[in-house]
């Protein structure tokens, strides 16, 4: 028992990720729609993060009760992951299978002859590539900072919190995350499968699990790591930019793991940014503190 309790930390991670995947694969192989394919795994893999959250939190104050939860509800419906995320990704497959039967994407710059893996993997590298510069940009110009402060803004982790961007920032980025490739020819099935792993490391990243990533730490941008992300002090927050990825982090030098101590308080500096969602919106901070 003890040695289970003792390996469970590092495994709950691949096992949910394993199976979100192997499920969209079975349900393709099936022949379920490829949008129902991609949706089932992520809500069943969101349902898997928030009941780990209940059975093994890394912090007990950092639960999703009363607060900030209604807050991130509203991001979660209006801006991120129900129905904004299905609509997104919907209209991405549309528009991919749209150029896969045009002119221009019979003449497709993406390298769909190789295994669905390898690819999605090239579009993980390309597409974190893109959104490490945007994500540096967003922490050191004003302008940028305004919309991304309001990610910052919550003073706990737990999966609910993928979710609370400001709209213009997520729009901006699903001109990274997406549209460069359809516009090279990504498949519909590539963006799928892309989409089920992109939604799966959101929620662990985000959640309040009580996770060991090991060498994974060096590969992906885990919760371990994106935890620091979060510090209200600027000096720890301007580390581990990376979406699902850590290691252009690692290229650029600025992934950040201390050893032997836990991140501190998380958040703003700035104590008096509004904790609602209508204030938020707004946008209220000009300056990075």
């Amino acid at each position: 028992m003890r040695a289970l309790e003792r390996w469970t930390p590092y495994a709950v991670y691949p096992m949910v990720m394993g199976a979100g995947i192997a499920l969209h694969r079975s349900l393709l192989a099936q022949g379920t729609p490829l949008a129902w394919s991609t949706i089932v795994p992520v809500v069943l893999g969101m349902a898997s993060v928030a009941w780990l959250e209940r059975r093994m939190p890394h912090r007990r104050e950092w639960r999703a009760y009363g607060g900030d939860v209604p807050t991130d509800l509203a991001y979660l419906v209006v801006v991120q992951a129900v129905l904004p995320r299905v609509l997104s990704f919907l209209a991405a497959l549309s528009l991919a299978r749209w150029m896969e039967g045009s002119a221009f994407g019979a003449a497709a710059l993406w390298p769909g002859q190789l295994p669905v893996g390898v690819q999605v993997l090239i579009m993980v590298l390309a597409a974190d590539f893109l959104r490490y510069w945007f994500h540096v940009l967003s922490h050191h110009h004003p302008l940028f900072w305004r919309l991304h402060a309001v990610h910052h803004s919550s003073e706990r982790l737990y999966w609910l919190n993928v979710g609370r961007f400001h709209p213009l920032e997520k729009s901006l980025q699903f001109l990274l995350d997406a549209l460069p490739f359809i516009v090279l020819g990504v498949s519909a099935e590539v963006l799928a499968l892309y989409f089920v792993f992109y939604s799966l490391n959101g929620f662990f990243q985000h959640s309040n699990v009580d996770l060991r990533m090991g060498f994974l730490n060096y590969i992906i941008s885990s919760a371990e790591l994106h935890r620091w992300h979060h510090s209200r002090l600027p000096a720890e927050s301007n580390t581990n930019y990376g979406n699902n990825l850590i290691v252009w982090d690692l290229v650029f030098g600025t992934r950040f793991f201390p050893a032997g101590r836990k991140v501190g308080e998380l958040g703003l500096a700035r104590r008096d940014y509004p904790q609602n969602f209508l204030g938020q919106l707004r946008a209220p901070s000009p300056v990075r503190d």
